[in-house]
């Protein structure tokens, strides 16, 4: 597993503090563990979680996949863009979004201005070994959905990867495990105050 930083924040006194209260926002493809993480890593951080699955459900009243399945995918995304604009606010809260969330240029931008973004990236294999009973997923309801994975993989990753300020790769390791990942990278960047959070990372004094 890997956590790479694709920006920096200015430095200060030789370390990189830059405390922010926005958001911190999940993409990634279905499956990849957003909302998992999302509600342990705002659990530790006492923030607010929020699910933009669930907001969207909580507006249309219904399931995602009977909305799809009546209203199609086009109807889908314009309400999931009004939730995410709704959400990338200055508020303190860790938001986990839907997979296709980047599809759009207008949620990739809200995300990037409004929110500190990390890229849960799975492999398609894995994400088939982890979905391949759900049947809650309208877009993976299809024949061979490991191809359909690849296909999303394929289209998304690079659209993952330029809304996002890290990147990290799960590979396997458990929930708790990869939090405390997070936490230890985002307190390091200057994204969280060290203070804020129980954690092992200590900064190193100015000069050392």
């Amino acid at each position: 597993m890997a956590l790479l930083r694709t920006d920096r924040p200015p430095a200060r006194g030789g370390q990189h503090f830059v405390m922010t209260d926005k958001n911190i926002a999940l993409v990634g493809l279905p499956g990849g563990g957003k909302s998992t993480v999302g509600r342990q890593l705002a659990k530790r951080l006492k923030r607010t979680f929020i699910d933009s699955d669930t907001v969207i459900e909580q507006r249309i009243g219904c399931s995602i996949r009977s909305f799809f399945e009546r209203e199609g995918e086009a109807a889908f995304r314009d309400i999931e863009s009004a939730v995410i604009a709704d959400h990338c606010g200055d508020q303190a809260a860790v938001l986990a979004t839907g997979g296709g969330a980047v599809l759009r240029e207008l949620n990739r931008k809200n995300l990037r201005a409004g929110c500190q973004v990390i890229y849960l990236r799975s492999t398609p294999d894995e994400l088939f070994r982890r979905l391949r009973h759900d049947t809650q997923r309208p877009l993976l309801q299809v024949k061979d959905p490991l191809g359909r994975l690849r296909d999303m993989y394929g289209e998304r990753d690079p659209l993952y990867r330029e809304v996002a300020h890290f990147v990290v790769d799960t590979g396997r390791p458990s929930v708790p495990s990869l939090v405390n990942m997070l936490l230890m990278q985002l307190e390091l960047a200057g994204v969280i105050d060290p203070a804020s959070v129980p954690s092992s990372v200590v900064v190193p004094p100015e000069g050392v």
